[in-house]
């Protein structure tokens, strides 16, 4: 049974059952406008019910379309050397040994597609005759998330690249650490004289992130970072003095610290973008200040819809008593 023939029976189905209860109510059963019923009905009344069939449609032939003459040159040349693309088919059927047929490889590329012989695998598949077996999709595997179940348990900490900016004489990056838990964000802006963080710029961001989560009653469990030099030497002690647990990613897994890399791209696309497009001239402070307005909205006043988070707001869940917002 043909789609076709599935359509006809449904419109056969509205004509019975408008003629047993009302037009109105079998347009509202069958989902057809009354307006398209008596368009059908006045076929119906003229010509009889095979009007209901839906009408074949030829395909539809463009006015640029190459020949059937050169294509079927095109397919014999590809079949005969399967291992040719289409730069090479288009310039071999040019010469006048394969009688100079001037066709692009755009031109062939979409003739071998039309005849499902647009890669070389299915080229040389048809050649040798051989047809892989059907293979089911694999299941997709489950998403990688990492699991957490308090504040301060994991927090990821990376560097940003800001740019050159008017009024410092060294490239200014931003540092930011995330708790993996409530999505609460810690950022600062530095300028870096030897051209990229020191770890005593990285300390110091830990320090405050174990400083506040100690004041609203958690405590800052375990670091996880790449492997940069800013989180070597000093930042190791200090973690160490804490006790606290520092965790390196793979090279080449920037994924596996996922939550703070997000939380460069928020901040690049809903403060960076913003300050860079609405200032004239950019500078050091005023971008620390855009920094620590969009900071303050992102933690107190932006509800997240993270997978842990659920329509919450940071602050609320890391800081519910309040203690780590600055008191007016």
């Amino acid at each position: 049974m043909r789609d076709h023939d599935v359509l006809y029976g449904y419109r056969l189905a509205l004509f019975d059952l408008a003629g047993r209860t009302s037009v109105s109510h079998a347009c509202r059963s069958f989902g057809v406008h009354r307006s398209t019923y008596y368009r059908w009905k006045q076929q119906v009344d003229r010509h009889g019910l095979e009007m209901l069939r839906p009408r074949e449609r030829r395909v539809p032939r463009m006015p640029n379309q190459l020949s059937q003459l050169i294509e079927q040159r095109i397919v014999a040349y590809s079949l005969g050397h399967p291992g040719s693309g289409p730069d090479r088919i288009s310039s071999e059927l040019a010469r006048p040994k394969w009688g100079g047929i001037m066709v692009s490889a755009n031109g062939v590329w979409r003739v071998l597609r039309r005849h499902g012989l647009n890669t070389r695998t299915k080229r040389l598949a048809l050649v040798a005759g051989y047809r892989a077996p059907y293979q089911p999709p694999r299941a997709p595997l489950p998403e990688q998330h990492i699991t957490v179940s308090r504040p301060g348990e994991l927090v990821g900490v990376d560097c940003f690249f800001v740019g050159r900016l008017r009024g410092t004489m060294h490239p200014v990056w931003q540092v930011t650490a995330i708790d993996c838990y409530s999505s609460y964000a810690w950022a600062d802006l530095v300028t870096c004289p030897t051209g990229q963080p020191t770890n005593q710029q990285t300390s110091k961001l830990a320090r405050r992130v174990a400083k506040d989560l100690a004041r609203a009653g958690w405590k800052l469990e375990r670091v996880i970072t790449d492997n940069g030099n800013e989180f070597r030497s000093g930042f190791d002690q200090l973690l160490a003095h804490h006790h606290i647990r520092h965790t390196r990613i793979h090279p080449g897994r920037p994924q596996t610290n996922g939550h703070v890399e997000r939380l460069h791209k928020t901040i690049l696309d809903e403060c960076w973008r913003p300050s860079f497009a609405r200032y004239l001239h950019i500078t050091y402070g005023g971008l620390r200040r855009d920094l620590d307005q969009y900071l303050h909205t992102y933690n107190t006043d932006r509800a997240h819809n993270g997978r842990i988070t659920k329509g919450r707001i940071p602050a609320d869940i890391i800081d519910p008593a309040h203690k780590m917002r600055p008191q007016a």
